[in-house]
Formats: structure tokens, sequence, C-alpha cells
């Protein structure tokens, strides 16, 4: 797209029906609860007590209308895509030249993780910043998450058709000729994929962590050691996170590769047996020092559930995990470095590998990933969890910028 040429679609503001907020209330009071002894510290899952105070305050507090006008304070679009259902926010730069980039959320992220981080990348004076560092942002939902819905013609949807699919939203539909692109999570292996099958056509990528893009191919896929045991032999601390590394995710992957439609129903029919499954892992993901509201208020928790909830789509989100591995990623060439666009990474403390320190996370990562990125702007920090971009939404800011401010 031309400098200053008018940007080619109309905006949609979001707007929930009254009808289907009054059927979440139905629901929400008809709630029937789970005898739950001797969990008051979540060592057998989400406790509830914690949880009936946040579905009271979701029944009897929370307010979707101010949450629905806060999204709708930016430009948001809905678009067909080669026949998939897209939705994206945007919020236009302010600058002498901004660059176009899109990012990618993850699972259980929406598009509205990227909320604290989209008015400093577009609007960079606005924060203290150089207007030269300015981003046109667009910030889509996935396929099958939030309002990029329904999808119920692409069982198969994963993170590297998202790439396609992404590639032609942004060089066809909105018409840039080279653009930037980042991503967490699901959304980082998204970007992954651009920069290894798109990277001519890219300035370059910024990710969270860096995982490798076969990362869920693979008989074993929904366990994070392929079915290897503990090494003998370990000190009791390192023995200690890797216990602790493996039941933060168990539970999660193997229900999500293994089993995605039976764990579906429930989510679908319950919005408090939905809430559960995805605040578990805010919690346990999250760098919240024991203290989850101290990151995700409860308001922020809710707005996010609603996204998932008001759209149908826990059941088209969560599949991503099994067809990652039933519809495995295989290279489209197979040149080194395998993503060959200017890739840099941002790694967080609470994510750090078991034995590895902030300060060894970057030669730790290096030693596992050879031939793998074209890396160029790696950083760790001590502080932030899984949402990057929400927990430390500066650091990811500075980071995002350093990796394209001379690659424009």
């Amino acid at each position: 797209m031309a400098e200053n040429a008018r940007f080619p679609l109309e905006p949609t503001p979001i707007h929930v029906s009254d009808a289907t907020l009054d059927d979440l209330r139905a629901r929400l009071e008809l709630t029937r609860w789970p005898d739950d002894v001797g969990n008051d510290d979540w060592s057998y899952g989400v406790g509830r007590t914690y949880l009936q105070e946040l579905a009271e305050y979701w029944l009897n507090q929370y307010d979707w209308r101010k949450a629905e006008a806060a999204i709708n304070a930016y430009e948001h679009y809905q678009v067909h895509v080669d026949g998939v259902p897209v939705h994206f926010l945007r919020k236009p730069g302010v600058g002498p030249a901004p660059t176009p980039l899109i990012l990618s959320h993850g699972w259980p992220w929406t598009f509205w993780h990227w909320s604290k981080v989209i008015d400093q990348l577009a609007d960079p004076a606005a924060f203290g910043g150089d207007p030269a560092d300015a981003f046109d942002v667009i910030v889509p939902s996935l396929p099958g998450f939030g309002f990029s819905t329904p999808l119920p013609k692409n069982p198969d949807m994963n993170f590297w058709k998202v790439a396609d699919l992404w590639h032609t939203l942004m060089t066809e539909t909105l018409g840039y000729s080279k653009y930037a692109a980042a991503g967490c999570d699901i959304g980082a292996l998204v970007t992954g994929q651009l920069g290894h099958k798109y990277a001519d056509e890219l300035h370059g990528i910024h990710i969270g962590s860096g995982l490798r893009l076969d990362f869920f191919t693979g008989d074993r896929a929904w366990d994070l050691s392929g079915g290897r045991p503990i090494p003998e032999g370990l000190p009791e601390a390192v023995h200690a996170q890797v216990v602790a590394l493996d039941r933060r995710f168990a539970v999660h992957l193997a229900a999500h590769v293994l089993d995605p439609s039976t764990l579906s129903f429930g989510l679908t029919d319950s919005p408090v047996g939905l809430l559960a499954w995805i605040l578990e892992r805010w919690e346990r993901w999250s760098d919240d020092h024991g203290d989850l509201e101290s990151v995700f208020s409860k308001d922020d928790l809710l707005t996010h559930a609603m996204i998932f909830w008001v759209n149908n789509a826990i059941s088209t989100s969560i599949r991503y995990y099994a067809n990652a591995n039933r519809y495995p990623w295989t290279p489209s060439h197979e040149r080194k470095p395998v993503i060959e666009a200017p890739t840099g990474i941002t790694f967080v403390g609470y994510e750090n590998p078991p034995g590895v320190t902030t300060e060894q996370r970057v030669d730790s990562w290096l030693a596992l990933r050879e031939g793998w990125y074209n890396h160029v702007n790696l950083t760790a920090h001590d502080a932030g969890g899984h949402f990057i971009p929400w927990e430390v939404p500066d650091a990811w800011v500075d980071d995002l910028r350093r990796t394209f401010r001379t690659r424009r």
C-alpha cells in the first residue's frame, strides 16, 4: 500500500447482541458447583473459592459494554481471506513513514492481549519516543479465535496455514508491498513460519521465546519430555524446576493435542467451565508471584474470557494444538537458517528453562536452536511471564523497536 494511500476497507465496530449477553447471564445464574474440599491451595487445579468469586463478579458487576467501548476505540475490520473469516484491529501509524506490522497472539490469548503495546508502537512520539519508529499496527484474531469465527469448514486450521492467510491479508487484501511481523506463543510459530516461507517480503520478525517450527511433530507431541525420564543426579533445585515445568504444561498439552473435542463440549456449554480452564493457564503461566490480579484484574480476566465465550470460539481455538500435530509442519526450503528473516527475540525470566539463569538464557537458547533463526537481536529479561506484551509491555516495545530500527 502506497504511503498516504487510503486504507482499502471500511471499519466495522465490535458489537455483541443483547440476546448473547442474556444467555450468558442465565447460564451463570444456573451454574452447578462441584465439591472442592481440600483445594484452597489449588493443588487439585483451580480452586472453587476464587472461581466462584470471579463468577459472581461476572454476573453482578462486570460490564461488557464498557469493555466493548474500550475495544471499539480502535478500528475493527471483518474480511474473508481465502474463504476464512478474519477479524483484525488496526491502529494507523503516526510518523514520517510507519512500517506495517502484524501482531499474532496465542492461546489462551485474544487479540486484546496486545492492547498495552498498540498505542506505543503506532504513535511513539506520544510516549516520548521517536516518530521514525512508528508502525501501522494490524492485530488479527487467529482464525477460530475471538471474532474470526465461525470456522466450521476449516477443521484443519493450524499455525502454518495461518501464516499463508496472514501473508495474503497483508499483501493482497491490504496491499502492503513489505511488512514486519511479531508474535508470541502460537503467534510466534505463525510469525516464524512467515519468516521461513516469506522472508524476502518481510522487513523481519520479532517473537517471544523461539520454538522450532517442528515443535508439535512426532508421536509424543503432547509430552514436553518426549517420554524421557528426568535425568538422574540433577541438583535438587533443578529437579524441582523440571517437575514444576511438567506440571505447568502436562494437562494442557495432553488434553489439547489428544482430546480437544471431548473437552470442548463442557467448555462450550458452561461459561464457568470455560473460565476455569483458561484461568488456570493465566495463573500458572504469568509471573504473578502468587497474586494473579497483580497481572490481570477481574475485569481483564473476564474481558478475555468474554472474547472466547461470545464467539463460541473455545473449540476451534484449542484444536490448533492437535492440528499442528496431525497436519505437521514441513519446510518450504532446505536452506539454513530455516527462518531467514532477521529475527529478534524477547526472553522472560519466568520461562527460563530449569537450571538456566537470565544471564545464561541467550547462550542456552543458541545452543539448542543452531541453524534455525537468523537472529539479530536477542534480549533476556528477569521479569515477565508467558503473556509478554501484557506483562512487560515496555520491555517488549523496546526490544521490538530495536529489531526493526535499521530494517525498514
